[in-house]
């Protein structure tokens, strides 16, 4: 898998990049990382990317065709015009994604979408916005990480580069360490939003504090219950809208 990141800012990313999972997925040539600075694609003597919003108002606006250059600098458009058709998305399994506060809510069932995709291009949003042109005519999806505003779109950028490398085959040594955590649960056979259960390991006893027998017991049947219970318990306390989401799909 190919990620491009278009940003101000590549140096920030260089070291989340290059350590833990994300580096040894690199090592192993399951995904490919692509860095484009956009300053270079800025006009003039002082490499200028932003103006003014029409209109009037605070902040300043990245400029349409400055991103129209960097985007074009790493995919290929279709002779038959600039904005990507349906099929050529299918044929080539590339989307091109736009970090935004107004944007959709990432969850975990877009990062598994995102997993799939052959080449996706992250564009990071930065100062008040970009011109709305440029989204119109090429941006796929504007993706928000929540309901707050951040100084730019980098650290989201980080968060689905993350979400999506630890989802490719063969990034995890255990294939299984992605399928029962939070957001991948399944409860009555159906996947499911589940905040995942607790988690215990050696010592058996920490401060007064044992593990809970059950998982001690080797019975798998009545660990997997009890994961599910704690799962349950976990969500209605912390995440009580999930459990109405849960409600009304069954």
């Amino acid at each position: 898998m190919r990620i491009s990141i278009i940003t101000l800012f590549p140096e920030v990313f260089e070291p989340i990049l290059n350590s833990s999972i994300l580096k040894r997925a690199q090592n192993k040539g399951l995904v490919e990382f692509e860095l484009i600075n956009l300053r270079p694609f800025g006009e003039g003597k002082h490499q200028v990317v932003d103006d003014r919003p029409y209109g009037g108002g605070a902040g300043m606006v990245l400029k349409a065709n400055v991103l129209a250059k960097a985007l074009k600098s790493v995919y290929r458009f279709p002779a038959t015009g600039y904005r990507k058709s349906r099929r050529q998305k299918t044929i080539d399994r590339s989307q091109i994604v736009l970090t935004s506060a107004s944007g959709a809510q990432y969850k975990q069932s877009k990062a598994r979408e995102f997993s799939n995709s052959g080449h996706l291009i992250i564009v990071c949003g930065h100062y008040e916005g970009i011109d709305q042109r440029f989204i119109d005519k090429y941006v796929d999806e504007e993706i928000s990480i929540g309901d707050y505003v951040l100084t730019g779109g980098e650290i989201p950028a980080m968060v689905i580069v993350d979400s999506i490398t630890r989802l490719i085959p063969g990034v995890l040594e255990k294939p299984e360490a992605v399928e029962e955590e939070s957001f991948s649960i399944t409860y009555n056979l159906q996947p499911t939003t589940l905040l995942e259960y607790p988690h215990y390991t050696r010592p058996e006893e920490f401060e007064g504090e044992k593990v809970p027998e059950i998982l001690l017991s080797g019975n798998h049947a009545q660990i997997k219950k009890w994961q599910t219970q704690k799962s349950l318990e976990k969500t209605k306390k912390i995440r009580p809208d999930l459990l109405k989401s849960l409600t009304q799909k069954g």
